[in-house]
């Protein structure tokens, strides 16, 4: 993971450099758009994930193989549907309604397609990937994103070197990319999992209820799309490619750190839908807690010093600083820091099956997002606006998840929010009080600058372990960290 986030926070500031701020901010905007049709395929994924995690929870009695064929056979006529509708819809929403340059049309149109074969590409590899995730083969997970980083990095020196359109050709390689990973992940699960291996078999029954789940599940996944990808598309039609630009580095650096967070829940989520699948709801609420807890600290850690020295950070790393990006970055960490909290809550409720109000509450609320952001640009509200719009949304959703999850499965919530929410937000502002003041009293340079990084990420540990910590917790956290002590010393 460290390498993960080290190559792709250097390979989005060369592709920013070489492809220059408009094109960047063209692919953003158009990548963007094919995004918007993961609605269909995100909630097909998280179908994928929990049907399989609760078939092999079953033990013996579980049709892994009949669910995982079923899946591919679901998720190939996805890519079918989602082709016809980018091919028509896309085409001319591109062509009519996005701000972009005049003579940047016509690439725009080829990173449309190429965007759109791989998301198709990725669209049915879904169950690939969901499997693994299921049978917790992290290892060959975390080998996989190792490769994809080493192939972006090896993309970056070839649009650098390229002497003919590099919008259009970087386009091409992350399609290829796309192909590579694909044929990687089928080729490991062929020959590592052989209760996986593909037949056309329909099992009916279990196509039903996924079928249930995942139309329910559309609309928090439509939901989400429309928030992030909605306001995209707002941002460009208020004040240009330019602002996309600005939105996609920011963005860029969420998702090279959030990886930690999100690697950290994928490998929990499997055992909260077994824990579920087997009975044993104690178990699984005691990981659903311990799992909020930890996301929201892994995090915090990281946060706490980008959000301070954002506009350092961001002038050291790359030659030209799109406008706003020190603002837009510091509002979407702080509103990450507050979703990482949600993430095995959201499993849990997957877990249950009990999705139906739980979408319509949630789904609906996080739907508010786009048209509150549309009025306040309309207004003549600043672009950062809509981040900020997007951080107070966030925290309304995090008890709306609660306060559904204690109606669905009856989850203790006043437990949850005395012993993670209020206690995960005191130990932030805790560690945030030394890191700050050094921060506004210390002039602007490097050596500062290393110095309010090391003290945060201090601050962070430190408090994290004496208060954040139970004394299980403590002492399991001494183990291990003894365990890679002993094993690095006799080496």
């Amino acid at each position: 993971m460290l390498l993960t986030m080290c190559i792709s926070i250097y390979t989005s500031r060369v592709v920013l450099q070489v492809l220059g701020e408009v094109n960047y901010g063209i692919y953003n905007v158009v990548g963007g758009f094919v995004s918007m049709f993961t609605v269909i395929s995100g909630a097909m994924s998280t179908a994928s994930q929990r049907f399989l995690s609760f078939e092999i929870g079953k033990g013996s009695s579980g049709k892994v193989h009949e669910v995982f064929s079923t899946a591919i056979i679901i998720h190939i006529g996805l890519g079918l549907i989602i082709l016809l509708l980018g091919e028509t819809v896309g085409i001319w929403f591109i062509n009519n309604y996005l701000n972009l340059p005049h003579e940047r049309y016509y690439a725009a149109n080829w990173v449309f397609q190429f965007s759109l074969l791989t998301f198709i590409i990725s669209v049915i590899s879904v169950p690939y990937n969901a499997v693994l995730i299921a049978y917790e083969r992290m290892k060959a997970f975390a080998y996989v994103s190792i490769f994809e980083v080493t192939l972006k990095l090896l993309i970056v020196y070839f649009i650098a070197i390229a002497p003919f359109d590099k919008l259009i050709f970087y386009s091409i390689l992350m399609a290829s990319t796309s192909l590579i990973l694909s044929i990687v992940y089928g080729v490991y699960v062929n020959r590592n999992l052989k209760q996986c291996h593909f037949n056309w078999v329909w099992d009916k029954s279990k196509g039903m209820e996924m079928g249930s789940f995942v139309s329910w599940n559309l609309i928090g996944s439509l939901a989400g799309v429309l928030k992030e990808q909605g306001i995209n598309v707002v941002l460009n039609m208020f004040f240009g490619a330019a602002i996309n630009a600005a939105r996609g580095v920011a963005y860029q650096v969420l998702n090279a750190v959030g990886g930690f967070v999100n690697n950290f829940q994928v490998a929990m989520n499997p055992q909260i839908v077994k824990h579920y699948s087997a009975g044993e709801k104690y178990e699984m609420f005691r990981l659903v807690f311990r799992g909020s807890k930890f996301s929201f600290l892994i995090m915090l850690m990281f946060v706490l010093p980008l959000t301070l020295e954002a506009p350092y950070i961001l002038n050291i790393w790359l030659v030209n600083v799109p406008a706003y990006t020190g603002i837009f970055l510091r509002l979407v960490l702080l509103t990450s820091l507050v979703d990482s909290l949600s993430g095995t809550l959201i499993t849990s409720m997957h877990a249950s099956g009990k999705v139906k109000d739980y979408q319509i509450v949630v789904g609906g609320l996080s739907l508010l997002t786009l048209p509150l952001v549309y009025v306040a640009l309309k207004l003549g509200a600043p672009p950062y606006a809509a981040m900020f719009i997007g951080l107070c949304m966030a925290v309304a959703l995090h008890v709306a998840r609660i306060l559904m999850l204690k109606a669905s499965i009856h989850f203790p919530v006043m437990d949850y929010f005395r012993k993670i929410t209020l206690r995960v937000f005191f130990l932030a502002l805790l560690s945030a009080v030394v890191p700050t003041a050094l921060y506004f009293f210390l002039s602007v340079n490097f050596i500062n600058f290393l110095v309010v990084c090391l003290v945060s990420v201090i601050s962070v540990i430190t408090i994290s372990y004496r208060l954040g910590l139970s004394m299980y917790e403590r002492q399991k956290v001494k183990e291990k960290v003894a365990s890679i002590v002993n094993k690095f010393i006799h080496k």
